[in-house]
């Protein structure tokens, strides 16, 4: 299979094109996230890894595709997308909030087609098998424009265009729907290291919801606790990516 050297596919971007580098880094975004949210990270590693972000429909250039309601068809959707893209190493992949869950499907159905990543990041996520009782999905707009800016992670200028904001919340509340009503298969598991990330005062997502990623694969895990709330990589921007660069320089293999 040839590697594409760049994109029209609906599902990737890639910001800062590094098709001769020997690594990829597959990043999911957050409920109501864009695939620009990882600009920076794409900026950082390039050329030296090849940093392809996922976009969901709903939103940006897909705002007028219907959002997806289920976290299993997007993962579908998107590994069908990413193989391509797995043929000259392992992926790695790497998801926020939301992002997180659909990196782990993902990565499940890579496995599947012999092409599993080396490594899954969840970042600001509980664990598949933690569950809460959600219902953002629910509320009216006022509501979930509300749930928003308390996770602080939508960008102010969004939250006070009325036209804007009003644009894209359709697509907003398939995400929260989406990842409300996930449920992973009983004994869902990926062979490959997962490493969760967390805010160690995010509310959305305790030490122990995070940790109990660990259930989730038979290989190493590690957890990671930063200075911040759900939105901590933000802030801690510089600390997240020596993770990855570490890994990277790594090789992969597990630390």
């Amino acid at each position: 299979m040839t590697s594409p050297t760049s994109t029209q596919d609906p599902w990737i971007r890639a910001f800062h094109p590094a098709p001769q580098a020997s690594r990829r880094l597959i990043c999911f975004p957050h409920a109501g996230g864009s695939a620009s949210f990882y600009f920076p990270v794409s900026a950082a590693l390039a050329p030296d890894v090849d940093v392809l972000a996922v976009q969901y429909p709903g939103r940006q250039d897909r705002r007028h595709e219907p959002g997806i309601v289920d976290i299993g068809v997007m993962a579908d959707q998107a590994a069908e997308a990413l193989l391509p893209y797995a043929d000259r190493s392992p992926l790695t992949l790497f998801g926020h909030s939301m992002g997180a869950c659909v990196a782990f499907e993902v990565a499940r159905r890579l496995e599947q087609a012999g092409r599993g990543p080396d490594h899954v990041f969840a970042s600001g996520r509980r664990a598949p098998s933690s569950y809460r009782d959600e219902t953002v999905h629910q509320r009216d707009d006022d509501g979930i424009v509300a749930e928003m800016r308390a996770m602080s992670g939508t960008d102010a200028r969004v939250l006070g265009d009325e036209e804007l904001l009003r644009m894209v919340l359709p697509a907003i509340r398939s995400d929260y729907r989406a990842v409300e009503t996930y449920l992973a298969d009983p004994g869902a598991a990926v062979t490959c290291p997962v490493t969760a990330l967390t805010g160690d005062a995010d509310p959305w997502t305790t030490h122990e919801e995070a940790r109990a990623w660990e259930k989730h694969t038979t290989g190493p895990f590690e957890l990671k606790v930063f200075s911040g709330g759900h939105f901590y990589l933000s802030s801690r921007a510089r600390e997240v990516m020596a993770v990855l660069e570490d890994h990277f320089a790594s090789g992969g293999a597990p630390r």
